[in-house]
């Protein structure tokens, strides 16, 4: 350990915290030195010998005494506590537990010299913020202290706003519908909205945009704000239907028109009624759909496959699309005529690295959206955290950052998500995705820390979803219970890995 006199001075803290820092520690030059640190930092400080006397230090301030002006810092809990683990009487971990009772907030930093496995687990587990390990160094402590700090901070700032926040997702209905935008290109986006939804259904709309944008979500604002909103609303993805099965699928077929049709099938177009059809990824449609769809557009009527009456569709088409429909024109891969009765309203929805001032209210409302998936209570991220969502280039758009936050999510263990739980990844993943599925090894030539960490925690993601799963014979409901999860993000988690329950479960007798 560093001699206190080497501790060099230290810019005090920008956060204005009056609760002090408690260090417990049954060795004086530990105390010490970690006081010295602390208070340079501009902080006060105070230190305890064991874990009883932390605990009677807690005891002794009486929390209807405190006031918010003027409180003296002797007559306020500690909101930063150093834990050392292993002390004579109560354990730090004991301790830690016993402190949680009192001050159910307090932000506890446990410190060992015997840096095992199983204690860094169980500190986590019991709800430790960090752990960091002897000897100690300036910077491990500083760190601690500025990620404690930002995260107590955080949580007094926007503790209102964040409930205000949560109400946002008391029903399903919000968590599919809402769509954040305060740029001046999504004001614009709104506004198309606006004018287009109160249109008759025979104007179609051609909405572009990268993968990740929200293009569907901008089809279903459409079909909420219009006069047919209590009408269907029948989403289909060209890309996810084989193509031997699109046809039925959007026209419907009569019995027997083909081997194994046993009975008539109403397709999703005649489904629609009076709603909305939703075609995304209109661009991967072959050309022989596009000319039938071309003939639906037209005439506004189909026929079933096997068919011969014509059947009079009333619904709004609107298709979606992240290719360049001109140029594919120009190559012969998109139809010229079915484009022009497509984009009679055109929506062009801008990257997220285009609209930056978009990016802190949307990561707030996934806060808010994953509070109330995960049971948790997180207040927000730190000003360090926002900055670097600011400035990182979304290649996957509003669904990356939405992932982003969810990762967070995980990593964070106190009530304020920090930089180092975004786990923001390099610009070039090719390498690491390709990894992805394999179990981290020290031959896989990954350099970047953040890429190993990310590869090391997917796989670490897929054996644990696979091990419970096989555990409760595929029931996802008990499998999420176990993990502590809702069975909507414990899915969520198996459709990103591409894990099928049904290969869990026992076969038929």
């Amino acid at each position: 350990m560093m001699n206190i006199a080497e501790v060099p001075q230290v810019n005090a803290h920008i956060f204005t915290i009056e609760a002090p820092i408690l260090v417990v520690d049954d060795r004086a030059d530990a105390r010490l030195f970690i006081r010295k640190v602390v208070e340079e930092m501009g902080y006060t400080c105070e230190t305890a010998s064991s874990g009883e006397q932390a605990i009677a230090k807690f005891d002794a301030v009486q929390l209807s005494d405190i006031q918010k002006n003027g409180v003296q810092q002797n007559g306020v809990q500690p909101f930063l506590v150093f834990m050392d683990v292993q002390m004579s009487g109560m354990s730090g971990l004991d301790a830690m537990q016993a402190l949680k009772i009192r001050k159910p907030d307090v932000v506890v930093i446990i410190v060992t010299g015997n840096g095992t496995m199983d204690i860094a687990i169980r500190a986590m587990q019991d709800g430790a913020f960090d752990y960091i390990s002897k000897p100690l160094s300036i910077e491990a402590v500083q760190r601690a202290v500025r990620e404690a700090s930002a995260s107590y901070q955080q949580r007094r700032g926007v503790e209102k706003n964040s409930a205000l926040l949560a109400t946002e997702f008391s029903s399903t209905e919000a968590q599919k519908y809402t769509i954040i935008g305060q740029s001046a290109a999504m004001q614009q986006v709104f506004k198309r909205i606006g004018l287009v939804s109160i249109t008759p259904n025979h104007s179609s709309v051609l909405i572009f945009g990268e993968s990740g944008t929200g293009k569907e979500m901008i089809a279903r604002t459409i079909h909420a704000s219009s006069k047919h909103s209590d009408k269907p609303f029948v989403g289909i993805n060209c890309t996810a239907i084989p193509e031997t099965l699109l046809e039925s699928e959007l026209f419907g077929a009569e019995k027997g028109s083909y081997t194994g049709s046993t009975q008539q099938r109403i397709g999703k177009f005649e489904l629609a009624g009076e709603g909305t059809i939703f075609l995304d990824e209109i661009g991967d449609l072959t050309l022989s759909l596009q000319a039938k769809l071309l003939r639906v557009l037209q005439e506004r009527a189909i026929e079933r496959v096997g068919g011969n009456t014509s059947i009079h569709i009333a619904a709004r088409f609107i298709a979606a699309t992240h290719r360049n429909l001109a140029e594919d024109v120009k190559t012969g891969r998109f139809r010229e005529d079915l484009l022009y009765r497509l984009n009679v309203v055109v929506i062009e929805l801008p990257p997220l690295r285009n609209r930056k001032d978009d990016v802190l209210p949307l990561a707030r409302h996934f806060v808010a959206k994953y509070n109330t998936l995960m049971n948790r209570a997180i207040t927000g991220l730190s000003k360090e955290a926002e900055q670097m969502l600011v400035s990182y280039d979304f290649s996957g758009n509003v669904r990356e950052l939405e992932n982003i936050i969810e990762r967070a999510f995980i990593f964070t263990t106190g009530n304020t998500i920090l930089p180092n739980a975004l786990g923001l990844l390099h610009p070039d993943r090719s390498a690491l995705n390709s990894q992805s599925n394999e179990e981290i090894t020290p031959s896989i030539p990954i350099r970047r820390y953040e890429e190993a960490r990310e590869a090391a925690i997917a796989a670490f993601e897929q054996r644990y979803l696979k091990f419970l799963l096989k555990a409760h014979a595929g029931n996802v409901t008990s499998a999420a219970q176990e993990a502590g999860l809702t069975r909507q993000y414990f899915h969520r988690m198996m459709q990103r890995y591409g894990i099928d329950a049904h290969e869990f479960r026992p076969p038929k007798s």
